[in-house]
């Protein structure tokens, strides 16, 4: 830096700065598993992140708030890229029918599963659903989630689908939290649809996605690619019209069975594969080469008592970013805990703790095409900060749900309140 531009630098007002911290960046561009910073400090001003780096070189003195971090951790916000938090009812009542030993496949053919939700949501109101989402929605932001993907799903038809939006679009207006909103009218075929999927397929393309782009209550679509959902081809039709649209593209795939659906996520360099328990290896390198992140859910994984786990050796050696996510829901994964998910990935499946980390945090960023401004702490992200009294990271993800962030800033404004 020259001289001139430090001396203004120097002299400005600026935001926000934490002194005395040790840093756990996640920067990619640095070669070590946490990016750490040690004798630390972080400056930000109008939600952007300024310096980060030692406390010794910083060109920030001071700051209109200026807080002594006393030694502890600050690492990015946390990034919980898939859940469906906006439903009614519970399925608790198949949670014992799992117990007993019927799978999820049988329980959704009976009309459990998805589709018993489906009734629940479509006979609530936004004010019901606004509400129940909203407990959901603050056990995350307690843990220092400061985004959050969220997806509808539960309607599967015009106005439903939109009612749900509407709430998820309410939630990021209520809540200190960036909300980014998935439309998953393709998870199920709904009842009324049952003899005649490609008419409710043709439904979604031609009423619901269009009447979603133009309130543009979503960002992405998404759609669960199974035997008991959407083919590959069926995936491809939808992609294609959601493409047209604008629409950037997620799936869940490989979750339950090998369906292709990853290789139709490849083709529409979409920006994630979700589940993926039945991923092959050629697939695995067709992620790479496409730039698509694999998002690890293992939530569902443990809920259901599955045995056939993500290829986490062959996706680390391939270089595909893998994400951590809680995948709360309520039938297959209720689980409203993404450090629980982190730990679940490490013990289950074999990740490392640094590797869950960037799970939810760099990782999780790329899985929402938001790679550029969050996820990590580096001049010109996002100031979305959490101040931790640990001994190191890893304790955060080792102890189960032990631990809560000291303080939370979203954006450099500082959460007053978060409600446990």
């Amino acid at each position: 830096m020259n001289a001139s531009r430090q001396d203004s630098r120097t002299m400005e007002t600026i935001d926000g700065l934490i002194r005395n911290i040790r840093i756990a960046t996640l920067n990619s561009q640095l070669d070590t598993d946490y990016g750490v910073i040690e004798d630390g400090c972080l400056a930000w001003n109008d939600g952007k992140i300024l310096y980060v780096g030692p406390q010794d070189q910083s060109p920030y003195p001071s700051a209109v708030t200026t807080i002594d971090g006393d030694g502890c951790w600050l690492t990015p916000g946390l990034i919980d890229c898939h859940t469906h938090l906006v439903y009614a009812g519970n399925r608790a009542g198949e949670f014992e029918a799992l117990r007993q030993g019927k799978s999820y496949a049988e329980i959704a053919k009976a009309g459990g599963g998805i589709r018993s939700t489906v009734t629940a949501t479509r006979a609530a109101d936004e004010a019901d659903l606004f509400s129940e989402a909203a407990k959901r929605l603050q056990r995350l932001l307690a843990e220092g989630v400061t985004t959050v993907e969220i997806k509808s799903g539960y309607g599967l038809n015009r106005d439903d689908e939109l009612k749900m939006l509407r709430v998820i679009r309410q939630l990021g207006e209520h809540f200190p939290v960036e909300v980014h909103a998935t439309c998953l009218a393709a998870h199920a075929v709904p009842p009324e649809f049952h003899d005649d999927p490609e008419a409710y397929l043709n439904r979604v393309i031609d009423e619901i996605l269009p009447a979603v782009a133009a309130e543009n209550l979503a960002t992405s679509v998404d759609v669960f690619c199974e035997s008991i959902a959407f083919s590959a081809d069926q995936t491809r039709r939808l992609f294609r019209a959601a493409t047209r649209l604008g629409f950037k593209l997620k799936g869940h795939v490989e979750q339950l069975t090998q369906q292709g659906g990853t290789d139709v996520l490849c083709e529409f360099n979409a920006l994630s594969a979700d589940h993926i328990e039945f991923i092959s290896e050629p697939q695995i390198g067709r992620m790479a080469e496409a730039g698509v992140t694999a998002v690890i859910l293992p939530g569902a994984f443990y809920y259901l008592g599955e045995h056939q786990k993500p290829p986490i050796e062959s996706l680390r050696a391939h270089q595909v970013p893998m994400a951590v996510a809680t995948d709360q829901n309520p039938g297959s994964s209720p689980l409203s805990s993404l450090l629980t998910a982190a730990n679940l990935a490490c013990v289950l499946f074999g990740m490392t703790p640094a590797e869950a980390w960037s799970g939810m945090t760099r990782s999780a960023a790329q899985a929402l095409g938001l790679g550029d401004r969050k996820g990590q702490l580096r001049e010109g992200f996002d100031a979305d900060l959490l101040l931790w009294d640990v001994d190191h990271p890893r304790q955060i993800i080792h102890e189960i749900n032990r631990f809560r962030p000291q303080r939370i800033w979203q954006a450099g404004q500082e959460r007053t309140h978060v409600k446990n």
